[in-house]
């Protein structure tokens, strides 16, 4: 099948995108960009939810419905994320030689997730413009994903049609996410008792004391085949010469086991209770004792697509017309995508070629976002 993409229109919608500020909570402005796009063509539905009194978003989660011309195929949903993470304020995109793009100043790209939205403009736009036969589609472009998956959190299934779908939201190429961890905050506080560092130390008790102690016990990095822990923020204490008497920990576990992941919360949450109630100072003048909190509320849910499944059924057949042969694996992150399997839209993952993502060397060549393109055309006109 000739795919009759247009490499340039592909390239400037990118730029343009990139160039729009999107940070978390200020998506209003690009998602009516993108609508702009298709504000010629008629008989599609454009919907907003209501998912700013979740977010503080000045925009809901998006979705624009496509009715296809294929009644016999089912619905299918594809995902991008609007927002940015940060520096991403006043992106300017570089070109080079060799087609591929990145920031020229102090900011992310912005590929992730813009070079997603890209491709889905320009496969629907050239669906259209040609009279492709195809399946009936639905785009969804949700707010908040760097801050938390927020936008994807609050969204409600029965806004779609669709019941699977695809978020364009991963490294690599020809790359197929079919799972995902689970993962919980980890938030510690541990309590001591302030004094005076040089008049009197016998009267404190240092909660960063306290805090090393328990870190140094905790397991870091990788915990078993499945599992990852870190600690990533501690704050605490407020002159140099007052002991602290409060320090706050926080991190993160997950998992791609459910059951490894509370086996392992609960063994931190064991380390901090004992680093506490065994504290003993003999030097230590006054009454009081240290204390702790532990909390560990749910990041995101677990991603676990059965090999079976309809929508991986699909991107297989999608790249065997294609002659590609895809790869399928696990991620070590999450997305969007895992609060839509939890919610039961089963969403597989797909690579769009995004390199060095979170960072100002943020880049993307225009050959695997063309080649991402192909991919979702395929599966769309099947």
């Amino acid at each position: 099948m000739d795919f009759p993409l247009d490499r340039e229109r592909l390239s400037r919608t990118f730029i343009t995108l990139c160039e729009i500020d999107s940070p978390a909570r200020s998506e209003g402005k690009l998602a009516q960009h993108i609508l702009s796009y298709f504000k010629n063509f008629s008989a599609l539905e454009f919907f907003e939810d209501d998912s700013t009194f979740s977010t503080g978003s000045d925009t809901g989660n998006i979705i624009i419905r496509f009715p296809g011309t294929k009644p016999e195929r089912d619905p299918v949903f594809f995902n991008c994320h609007l927002d940015v993470i940060s520096p991403c304020i006043g992106v300017k995109v570089n070109r080079d030689d060799s087609d591929t793009f990145f920031s020229t100043g102090e900011t992310v790209l912005g590929a992730d997730d813009k070079a997603g939205i890209a491709i889905l403009i320009e496969v629907l736009l050239t669906t259209l413009e040609n009279n492709l036969d195809y399946a009936p589609v639905e785009l969804l472009f949700t707010t908040c994903e760097e801050i938390g998956l927020l936008g994807a959190k609050a969204f409600s299934p029965s806004s779609l049609k669709a019941y699977y779908g695809y978020a364009l939201d991963s490294t690599g190429i020809d790359n197929v996410i079919t799972g995902a961890p689970a993962a919980n905050y980890i938030i510690a506080e541990i309590h001591g008792q302030a004094s005076h560092a040089g008049l009197n130390p016998n009267n404190g008790i240092s909660a960063i004391q306290l805090a090393s102690k328990a870190i140094s016990r905790l397991p870091l990095g990788q915990l078993d085949d499945q599992s990852t822990a870190n600690i990533g923020l501690i704050s605490g204490g407020t002159a140099t010469n007052i002991i602290p008497d409060f320090v706050k920990l926080k991190g993160e576990i997950r998992s791609h086991s459910v059951a490894k992941l509370h086996r392992h919360i609960d063994h931190f949450k064991s380390i901090f209770s004992d680093t506490i109630n065994s504290w003993h100072d003999p030097g230590y003048r006054l009454d009081s004792h240290p204390a702790f909190s532990f909390q560990s509320p749910e990041q995101y849910p677990l991603m676990s697509l059965p090999d079976d499944s309809d929508v991986l059924q699909l991107a297989r057949l999608a790249g065997h017309n294609l002659s590609r042969s895809l790869h399928f694996g696990k991620a070590g992150g999450g997305s969007d995508a895992n609060f839509f399997n939890h919610k039961g839209l089963p969403t597989a993952i797909l690579g769009i070629g995004m390199d060095h993502v979170h960072s100002n060397s943020e880049q993307i060549k225009l050959s695997d976002m063309q080649r991402t393109a192909e991919l979702i055309l395929s599966i769309i006109t099947i």
